[in-house]
């Protein structure tokens, strides 16, 4: 028998194809499907890495509460992946070198790491466990932001090689989806034979995702969406 995190990874892959081909119906001459292909295929890869490969690889941090070993297979994965020519490390945005114009996109980051800064000293009740900061102020950001801004991004914008310039930035369909994609793994599951789908959660991971993508095309690098998903992640924990 499929697992269910098996088919919950295939049918999030579907949706991004299906998504991918309507959109390629649009602008046929800029769509290359091998790289839609090898999009939808990373994304099952990297939820079975997330997985352990479905329990295959133990877990390394005895009593963790966290998933540190899932995370840390999948981030050493991608940049292995990110190395390979097709690729490129700089291309993937796993780079210190910032774009032109990238001074617009860390005052927004730092206009938004103060907000939520704030909003967690006012509404935090206490700093959570040791642990769990180390945690979320470090791996969501790290390997997230590798891939769904990094590796991910980089086979849907060669898949969809159209472009608009919205807000500063060149965006194409690849963008769009992949903001999708991250929304869906946040939203979407398949357990005991049936799919549910929850908005709110598919809109609170969507619509930030889309803040990200704007800073990793912005910036021309990772590094401000790291820090900004970390903050996002860490802001409710140390207060």
């Amino acid at each position: 028998m499929i697992p269910d995190a098996v088919i919950d990874a295939c049918l999030q892959a579907a949706v991004v194809l299906g998504l991918g081909l309507a959109g390629a119906l649009h602008a046929p001459r800029h769509f290359r499907w091998r790289w839609l292909l090898a999009a939808a295929g990373l994304i099952v890869l990297h939820d079975a890495l997330l997985l352990r490969l479905y329990g295959l690889v133990p877990e390394l941090v005895a009593g963790a509460r966290w998933n540190w070993t899932g995370k840390w297979l999948a981030t050493l994965a991608f940049l292995a992946i990110a190395a390979l020519p097709m690729f490129g490390w700089r291309r993937s945005g796993i780079t210190l070198a910032q774009a032109k114009g990238a001074g617009l996109g860390w005052l927004v980051f730092a206009v938004l790491a103060i907000g939520l800064l704030a909003a967690g000293a006012y509404y935090g009740d206490g700093p959570a466990d040791a642990g769990t900061i180390a945690y979320q102020w470090t791996m969501p950001g790290i390997e997230e932001e590798l891939f769904y801004r990094g590796v991910l991004l980089l086979a849907l914008n060669e898949a969809f090689r159209a472009r608009w310039r919205v807000l500063g930035i060149e965006i194409g369909w690849g963008g769009v989806l992949s903001c999708v994609a991250f929304g869906l793994i946040h939203a979407m599951a398949y357990r005991d034979g049936a799919v549910s789908f929850e908005w709110g959660a598919f809109l609170v991971t969507g619509v930030p995702a889309v803040v990200l993508l704007w800073l990793r095309e912005r910036t021309g690098s990772l590094l401000a969406p790291v820090l900004a998903h970390n903050v996002v992640n860490g802001a409710f924990v140390i207060f």
